[in-house]
């Protein structure tokens, strides 16, 4: 569905963000993309509805080159929730930044207002309709501008660190409604130091360091790697550190702390 062929990407400024990126996402996947800060990881994400532009190789959405389409066009397919929602939102209420794409991709009113609602339920931000965006925390700017891109229903999402400033309940949704995505087909692209939240989705793993992909397969097994995961700065989620420690029999590390509590309840038993 999304393809990268010899990909570079240089900034205006000459730093070089993308080296050599030959990536292909199908549809249906959740991908994980991690790394340190300045690996490329939201230069990544960017190029998969044009908002940038390959300097040299070629992405494609279903076959088309980005080069071809607006960031418009692009955007019904490929929705993006950007890392810091300041730079996203700009309407006067709430209602009209979730409402203003709807409007704008044709659909019809009724459509957009049972949308609108859902949207607003879900995140917990029906007491502010009618306020502005500049009113909310930061938490609940996150929470809104996820709200904008879940309402058009896009084929590919793409969550750009989605739990910066967001709780324990909040997050727990947030995986709930990745978990959903994927049982529909939809494709999920998530941006995030926050292996922890990570783990438990069990997604494809592609792991990026200084502009190139160094790693790339089921989180499962590259969550084990050690060598490879500090080699990039990224840090190993507990449950599988655990796991290594109780040198625990099962061949796949914990994937929630119930399946882990489990097994050292039972092995206290024996």
């Amino acid at each position: 569905m999304i393809n990268f062929s010899n990909v570079d990407f240089t900034h205006q400024n000459g730093v070089v963000a993308l080296r050599a990126i030959n990536l292909t996402i199908d549809r249906g996947e959740i991908v994980a993309v991690v790394g340190e800060n300045g690996a490329g990881k939201t230069t990544l994400v960017r190029h998969m509805n044009g908002l940038l532009k390959p300097s040299r190789g070629i992405v494609t959405v279903d076959g088309v080159d980005t080069r071809r389409r607006s960031t418009a066009q692009l955007s019904r397919k490929v929705g993006i929730a950007f890392q810091n929602p300041d730079h996203q939102l700009f309407s006067d209420t709430l209602e009209n930044e979730i409402i203003f794409a709807l409007k704008n991709f044709g659909f019809p009113e009724e459509t957009i207002r049972q949308r609108l609602d859902w949207a607003l339920n879900f995140f917990g931000l029906e007491q502010y309709t009618k306020d502005s965006p500049l009113i909310l925390s930061g938490g609940e700017k996150k929470r809104l501008t996820l709200a904008c891109i879940l309402a058009w229903d896009p084929d590919v999402i793409i969550l750009d660190e989605p739990t910066v400033g967001q709780d324990a309940i909040q997050k727990e949704r947030l995986a709930e409604v990745v978990k959903m995505f994927k049982s529909v087909g939809k494709t999920v692209v998530i941006v995030s130091h926050d292996v922890e939240f990570i783990w438990p989705l069990q997604p494809r793993l592609v792991i990026m360091s200084a502009g190139r992909v160094v790693g790339d397969g089921p989180a499962r097994d590259l969550m084990r790697d050690r060598g490879l995961l500090e080699s990039a700065r990224v840090t190993q989620p507990q449950l599988v550190q655990i796991h290594a420690e109780l040198k625990a029999s099962n061949s796949h590390p914990f994937v929630d702390t119930l399946e882990a509590r489990k097994y050292i309840t039972d092995m206290v038993k024996r």
